[in-house]
């Protein structure tokens, strides 16, 4: 598990096609609110005779966001660039020139055995080649997963590939909408993905075996109108979380006050995580009530679970409406 808040905070990814010309505009009028990050994708959601076009209008995007940022104060997110395959990583990377500093990282489509090594060595290669940081976003949506026998011996593999650059993967992604495509599946607003069997088999084996390690992003939600759109999606993301999921991948600003809603902390598991990172570790007793009074605390049973709350606190904030005071500065305070 992920022992620092930066891999809880990408929250709401909103996607948009790298080649809409009024992004620059609506995120520096903040027409998207103050919390959420952004991938700009020039993979399924561009037309491949026009992925050139996209790149050069994505640029412009961002340097006229960069540009702006010098003269003006508004809320820049975390962005990503979606790419499709792993050299455009350094070109890109390369042609946005200063602007560049803008970009986070960049999300690797239908990661696999196949690519994997080639995306792998870009990622060290920019992180060599700059000063700043780039983090890549792994997406598990490849056809190879849809077979049951080989499934987890291909996931292991990734993640013993991925495992060189740890610090590098900010989360890891789960391609519901792919996956689902190889069999037929969509889901309705009145449904979650969680009741396509097939496809929850293919996550709960995702979670199994990154989420001890890695920091895992819900499926995209695709409905943000008409019937059921938002309780749909709250009932999801209940579900997600429950699964082991942090964050969503959105494609319509709508969505995104659900998912910051629904990463905020109860005020219960707050105190309860707050009473576990400040145990006394020179008691004789490792275990209490402290915290919210209402359910057993045991410090060596809950402190991975204490640790993930916390950052989840600091990052969306808590259900009740109190200031967020940190646990006391011992050793084994999260920092």
């Amino acid at each position: 598990m992920k022992n620092s808040e930066l891999y809880y905070s990408v929250g709401a990814l909103l996607y948009s096609p790298a080649n809409k010309s009024n992004i620059a505009r609506k995120l520096i009028n903040e027409d998207f609110g103050h919390k959420f990050s952004l991938a700009l994708c020039l993979e399924d959601t561009i037309n491949d005779n026009f992925v050139s076009e996209a790149e050069t209008i994505m640029i412009k995007s961002l340097n006229d966001i960069y540009d702006a940022s010098k003269k003006n104060n508004f809320y820049i997110p975390k962005i990503f660039i979606r790419v499709r395959n792993p050299k455009q990583i350094s070109d890109l990377t390369k042609r946005l020139g200063e602007s560049r500093t803008l970009v986070k990282g960049f999300i690797i489509p239908k990661f696999s055995l196949e690519n994997a090594q080639n995306y792998i060595s870009e990622i060290k290669k920019i992180n060599s080649d700059y000063e700043q940081t780039f983090y890549v976003l792994p997406i598990l949506e490849d056809s190879t997963l849809t077979n049951e026998l080989e499934r987890v011996k291909i996931l292991y593999k990734l993640k013993d590939l991925l495992n060189p650059i740890e610090k590098y993967v900010l989360n890891i992604r789960v391609g519901g909408n792919d996956l689902c495509n190889n069999y037929g599946f969509r889901r309705h607003s009145d449904e979650t993905i969680y009741d396509i069997v097939p496809i929850a088999n293919i996550l709960a084996n995702i979670v199994t075996i990154f989420g001890t390690d890695y920091v895992i992003s819900g499926p995209v939600w695709e409905y943000f109108d008409g019937y059921n759109w938002e309780e749909g999606l709250k009932n999801e993301l209940r579900r997600d979380l429950n699964f082991g999921f942090i964050g969503k991948t959105v494609i319509h600003p709508k969505q995104i006050s659900a998912v910051n809603n629904a990463l905020k902390v109860s005020h219960q598991d707050y105190l309860d995580a707050c009473s576990i990172l400040n145990y006394d570790l020179k008691s004789s007793q490792l275990v209490s009530k402290k915290g919210s009074q209402t359910r057993m605390n045991e410090y060596k049973t809950h402190y991975r679970w204490a640790q993930k709350i916390w950052f989840l606190a600091k990052e969306y904030g808590v259900t009740s409406s109190f200031d967020i005071t940190p646990p006391s500065t011992s050793k084994h305070t999260i920092k």
